[in-house]
């Protein structure tokens, strides 16, 4: 019999007419249903291997090619957390079946979740499948255009000496060892997380991060001022592989309770763990460093990464607006108006 039950699911189990076996499930508890199915995929094989019909791939075939082909993603761990909430919206579907309805209707359950940013990066996901699935698997010869949302403009977040002086006092010691690092180096929260001694050289004072380790997927150098160099000497010896560990593991959570706790305690507010790297990055420009350099030391991929601290500076522009004193403009034009009354 070709129709039979796992539990209260129905299953298909047929030959196709290249000989290969077909076994899966229905996905249903009703015969006549399950029976519609077997149907449908019997006359589809049959087009696919008698007509060399291009085959219907699904989205679940998708998502596991599109995870082996980009493993090597320094936020592969963010695609496969979105992955995961995608699949209760498009595992059942073929990819041709993912139109433009189907596309909004997921973006706005993830905007009036959370918000259109957070939304815009779940369809961006779905958009990059969805585009290397007809430009290099060849699955597909039409996709349905994603549009994203409108994401405000958001101010760079960052704290003054004293406010990080607070923060850091109210940290536990893992924490605050690893936010003092942060502040001195910049480096994104798990390249500093999971930093290994074997990556550190103390007595020349620098630190790197491998490219397949870094965002941008460039090794980045990282020099370790004073202050870096005093918190890794104070955590030497603690592990013989990681330099942050919390109960023997590296301190791969770094937005938990204590986070929040010592936020209030401190009196900030509004303050993720990414914007300790936006703190170094103002710090920087305020005290004189270029752009190109606050480039090279983030190991930003792009100028324009680094364009949204350069407000916080202005040393040079006010050099430049300097060149030209002495004209004395405001005092001229008032003697020009003095001389015009009297001459009345």
């Amino acid at each position: 019999m070709s129709l039979f039950k796992r539990g209260e699911t129905w299953w298909v189990r047929f030959t196709a007419p290249n000989g290969r076996r077909i076994r899966q499930s229905a996905r249903t508890t009703d015969k006549r249903l399950a029976q519609e199915y077997e149907d449908t995929l019997k006359a589809r094989l049959w087009r696919e291997i008698q007509l060399g019909e291009k085959p219907r791939r699904t989205w679940q075939e998708a998502v596991v090619q599109w995870l082996r082909e980009k493993q090597h993603k320094a936020d592969i761990r963010q695609d496969r957390s979105k992955l995961r909430w995608l699949d209760s919206h498009l595992a059942n579907h073929y990819l041709d079946e993912i139109d433009r309805e189907t596309v909004f209707e997921i973006g706005e359950t993830k905007r009036l979740e959370s918000s259109p940013t957070t939304a815009n990066r779940y369809l961006a996901l779905i958009r990059s499948i969805l585009r290397i699935a007809r430009d290099e698997w060849e699955w597909l010869d039409h996709i349905p255009r994603v549009k994203l949302y409108p994401e405000p403009r958001r101010r760079v977040r960052w704290l003054t000496h004293q406010q990080a002086a607070r923060l850091l006092t109210e940290l536990p010691t893992h924490l605050a060892d690893l936010a003092t690092f942060t502040l001195a180096t910049g480096l994104r929260q798990r390249n500093a997380s999971f930093l290994r001694w074997e990556q550190v050289d103390l007595r020349r004072g620098m630190a790197w991060v491998h490219a397949d380790e870094s965002k941008s997927g460039k090794a980045i150098v990282v020099p370790l001022n004073d202050d870096a160099l005093e918190v890794l000497r104070r955590r030497h010896g603690e592990h013989p592989d990681y330099v942050f560990t919390y109960n023997g593991a590296p301190v791969a959570r770094t937005t938990t309770k204590a986070w929040y706790k010592a936020l209030d305690r401190a009196g900030i507010s509004d303050f993720r763990w990414h914007d300790l790297r936006h703190t170094w990055a103002s710090w920087h420009v305020q005290a004189g460093t270029s752009l190109q350099e606050l480039q090279e030391l983030g190991g930003w991929s792009c100028q324009e990464m680094v364009l949204r601290y350069a407000h916080l500076g202005g040393e040079h522009l006010k050099r430049a607006s300097r060149r030209i004193e002495g004209t004395n403009l405001a005092q001229d034009a008032r003697q020009d108006h003095l001389r015009l009354i009297a001459s009345r």
